[in-house]
């Protein structure tokens, strides 16, 4: 759609359009591609393909065909778009740093073929968070996963009723919904990300409300049917984020900057609290301080850290199913362990302090680069950033999803950081300039309201 621009002509003025480039931010992506990459969110779920190809959750050859397209269409997209991906360069060199410690671990990794292969596929879905990233501004993003989780929501409930043999658990969990995915964590994890999404979609002012809003009610729904407390923890924390920072726009950008300094300083006090007094308060609430058996699984990890704190095992290696330091942690919590249940320790094993450090910084320069930009891009996309951040922080405290080779919610974090860091063009710039003087709609009229005071005529071409 055309933009008007305003060119003076001596004591006269003329209306006329400006087409911006076609890689302006304030341009929404065409539907195929919006089609495209909403598949390819959808597959780094492990939504529906996961749960029929391979049940035991164990990597399968047919399971791994199904990615070569995916991967060739993320490739296609990264291609098409690539003067605007390169943008995002101060984003790759990030990603570079953390892919070249992945491959590096494959020299001491205790399985070396399972490292190569994720470490290729993490190369593949970080490229696709970099055009994310790059391409998909403003609302765009919160609305793509806000669609996507309004359609896995939808096929979820469908597959509850229709085929409960894959909807509804019927072991340890029985009667909990799990959808298209594995488990019911899953489901819960994708429907916050959609939820949060929808939130945003609303709060950035699009007159489109029926979709965010269904997305909202289904999303919500879902985590409910989960019986996830941390889930339903999540959902409410980052809807909470974004209504707050939208109620306190229209007071000014100053006040968002301060109450969301505040929260943060809120929050490290919460976490010195819960760090030190955490089995008390668990207490308190009527919980179980061992976390449902989690701290176990950590005590145990920890020791394995300690045989190797500054290599780990190598990347995606420590909890196959021959892993030797993985069935001893497996032996002494007298349980099949999938995983470390927390981001930071499965980081930890696999490649070790130098890992966590650099996750850790590149998190942390992405929360802040989005504190920054809250008053301008923040508010045009409903504060989704720094919502969906908070919650994944959080989030990585009691499930495994950091630094992982085909996961959802590291693919958006690091889309994030690329949106944070995008270099706007001449273009993106000017359109999203707040106008001087007053907007016209209709022409021709007389303004007084330019330079010099005098009356001009504005004439529309």
């Amino acid at each position: 759609m055309p933009y008007p621009s305003l060119t003076l002509l001596g004591d006269r003025a003329a209306v006329h359009a400006v087409r911006p480039e076609p890689e302006s931010i304030l341009s929404d992506p065409p539907l195929w591609e919006q089609a495209a990459a909403g598949l390819v969110i959808c597959m780094l779920t492990g939504a529906l393909i996961g749960p029929v190809l391979a049940p035991n959750q164990g990597e399968t050859p047919l399971l791994r065909l199904f990615w070569l397209p995916i991967y060739a269409l993320i490739v296609g997209l990264s291609v098409a778009r690539f003067k605007t991906v390169v943008r995002v360069w101060p984003a790759w060199i990030a990603l570079g740093c953390i892919i070249g410690l992945a491959f590096a671990s494959k020299y001491w990794s205790i399985d070396p073929s399972t490292t190569g292969r994720r470490v290729i596929a993490m190369v593949f879905s970080g490229s696709f968070a970099m055009y994310l990233g790059s391409r998909f501004h403003g609302p765009n993003l919160p609305r793509l996963l806000a669609s996507c989780a309004l359609i896995m929501g939808v096929l979820s409930v469908f597959m509850v009723f229709a085929v409960p043999s894959i909807g509804v658990h019927h072991d340890v969990n029985a009667g909990m919904w799990r959808g298209i995915w594995y488990e019911k964590n899953q489901m819960g994890i994708v429907m916050v990300a959609g939820g949060i999404a929808a939130t945003a979609w609303l709060a950035s002012g699009n007159r489109i409300r029926i979709i965010p809003i269904l997305s909202l009610v289904v999303c919500l729904g879902l985590v409910l049917a989960t019986r996830s407390k941390t889930s339903l923890l999540c959902i409410m924390l980052g809807i909470s984020i974004i209504g707050a920072l939208w109620a306190l726009k229209r007071v000014g950008p100053a006040l968002i900057v301060a109450a969301v300094w505040i929260g943060v300083i809120g929050c490290a006090v919460g976490w010195w609290l819960w760090t030190f007094e955490s089995a008390e308060i668990l207490k308190a609430l009527g919980k179980d301080p061992t976390l449902t058996g989690r701290t176990e699984i950590w005590e145990a990890l920890f020791r394995m850290i300690d045989e190797r704190p500054w290599t780990g095992y190598g990347y995606n290696a420590f909890w196959g199913p021959d892993s030797a330091p993985a069935n001893w942690v497996r032996y002494q919590t007298g349980w099949l362990v999938p995983s470390a249940h927390n981001g930071w320790i499965d980081l930890l094993v696999q490649l070790g302090w130098p890992g966590a450090i650099l996750v850790g910084t590149v998190m942390t320069s992405s929360y802040v680069l989005n504190l920054v930009r809250l008053p301008t891009a923040g508010v045009r996309e409903g504060f989704w950033g720094i919502a969906y951040l908070t919650v994944y922080i959080l989030l990585t405290f009691s499930e495994s999803v950091l630094l992982s080779a085909q996961n959802m919610p590291w693919t958006m974090c690091l889309a994030i950081l690329a949106r944070a860091v995008y270099r706007e063009s001449s273009v993106d710039r000017a359109t999203l300039a707040p106008p001087r003087g007053r907007a016209y709609q209709t022409g021709p009229r007389i303004a007084s309201d330019y330079a010099d005071g005098r009356p001009v005529l504005i004439r529309r071409r």
